[in-house]
């Protein structure tokens, strides 16, 4: 590791049994941070998650691609381009119903953990 920098060119590939690709660039499993995760994520078509209430804010940013996400039982759809924050406590649920995969960077503030983001039964 560099004094003055460190270049991630090895991202943590986070195991999932959903079709969906996640790339811990920084965060608690690649590199034992704490303060905040960035995540690559692909998720593919018909693709969606359990709701959640987290511990931390989420930050999205789409690049390519819809997604959609449900907060507080608002639902809306996010773009190419477009972003979002959800603040921690906020019931969120994060799915792509679309007949194309979406890519997307996540950004979580305290780092994302399983524990923290409390996903509640389907």
């Amino acid at each position: 590791m560099h004094s003055s920098y460190y270049r991630q060119t090895a991202p943590f590939i986070v195991p999932t049994n959903d079709g969906k690709l996640i790339e811990e660039h920084f965060g608690r499993t690649s590199f034992g941070e704490e303060a905040l995760s960035i995540a690559r994520m692909v998720a593919p078509a018909g693709w969606s998650e359990a709701p959640q209430k987290p511990d931390f804010d989420e930050y999205t940013l789409v690049l390519r691609g819809k997604k959609e996400v449900t907060v507080n039982g608002e639902r809306m759809v996010l773009s190419a381009g477009e972003s979002i924050k959800v603040n921690a406590g906020a019931l969120v649920r994060y799915a792509n119903p679309f007949s194309e995969e979406t890519e997307y960077v996540s950004v979580c503030f305290p780092a994302f953990s399983p524990e923290a983001a409390h996903r509640q039964d389907e």
